[in-house]
């Protein structure tokens, strides 16, 4: 008759084919708590006697030792939590499983992830592989560097990205691991479990793992294929309620390679504007781009094998 909760509480006991005295109850329970660290203060209870199933409801005081609470537990029952259930990465779930054999007489078009050094286009240059040697062998930053990034690097990021319309200093600069993690932590700081987000479809799929895994509900606003890929104006607009946290616009676009006009970019900001609604900017391959008669338009880079690192214009 294992007793397990020890606090001023009601015991329900299921009993078969047992008949037992109020003596011997009271020696089981007092035994039971001798176990666990406990002392019985005394009970009240109604005794049937019989060989069918019973029911003994009974009041008890216990006075419960702390140090001992943690023997309570007395088997292995790791379990995943909640969140670990709601995160899925469908595109990992395919492409890191993807084991395929390429036709030899015909060139692959790799159309997988968004790396494009996987197939040794954008090489580094040799500026930055200089200076990325030059750092270690200096042994200053073996350490753990500031959580928001060294100063330098982000008055270096500053300087790059400011501009007079738009003026940033090193405070205004977060550096993370990755993308990833900078998605992670905006969505972390705009939003609350329970609100939402407006992300695009198709779309990068890494907003929807980390949504949900926070238990941010996801809308999905469309992209116009026969338009470039712009975004459906309209229909972005009617998802938005009192509970939209962000909209989330990822220029240059992953999957479909477009880039949005200037023109198109003002009037998704009259939304977002209208609306009171942030825009987290995904701009993770802005820098890919280049201005042609005013408007951007994606570069075009040779890889590696053919010995040459210039701009196919």
């Amino acid at each position: 008759m294992p007793l397990r909760k020890y606090q001023s509480t009601y015991f329900t006991l299921s009993m078969s084919s047992f008949s037992f005295s109020r003596h011997l109850f009271q020696k089981c329970i007092d035994q039971e708590m001798e176990l666990n660290g406990a002392q019985n203060n005394g009970i009240n209870g109604n005794f049937m006697y019989g060989n069918s199933v019973h029911h003994v409801s009974v009041r008890t005081q216990v006075s419960v030792n702390p140090a001992k609470l943690k023997s309570l537990r007395q088997r292995w029952n790791v379990r995943p939590s909640e969140m670990s259930k709601k995160t899925l990465n469908p595109i990992r779930a395919i492409v890191d499983g993807m084991k395929l054999t390429p036709n030899p007489e015909k060139p692959m078009i790799a159309l997988s992830i968004g790396d494009p050094t996987v197939f040794g286009n954008m090489p580094t240059d040799d500026t930055v592989l200089q200076a990325v040697k030059e750092a270690i062998d200096s042994h200053k930053y073996n350490g753990y560097a500031p959580s928001v990034g060294y100063q330098k690097s982000r008055e270096a990021v500053a300087n790059f990205y400011s501009c007079p319309e738009a003026p940033l200093e090193d405070k205004d600069v977060i550096l993370t691991s990755g993308c990833s993690q900078a998605i992670e932590l905006a969505i972390n700081v705009l939003c609350n479990p329970g609100d939402n987000i407006l992300v695009p479809r198709p779309g990068f799929s890494l907003y929807k793992t980390l949504a949900v895994s926070m238990g941010i509900q996801v809308k999905h606003y469309n992209l116009l294929p026969e338009k470039s890929w712009e975004i459906d104006l309209q229909h972005l607009e009617s998802l938005i309620d009192d509970k939209t946290a962000c909209l989330i616009v990822n220029n240059p676009s992953n999957p479909c390679g477009s880039v949005f006009s200037r023109e198109h970019q003002h009037k998704i900001l009259s939304v977002a504007s209208r609306n009171c609604i942030p825009i987290l900017a995904d701009e993770i391959y802005g820098d890919m781009l280049q201005v042609s008669r005013g408007e951007f338009c994606a570069r075009h880079y040779r890889p590696r094998s053919q010995d040459s690192h210039e701009l196919d214009q």
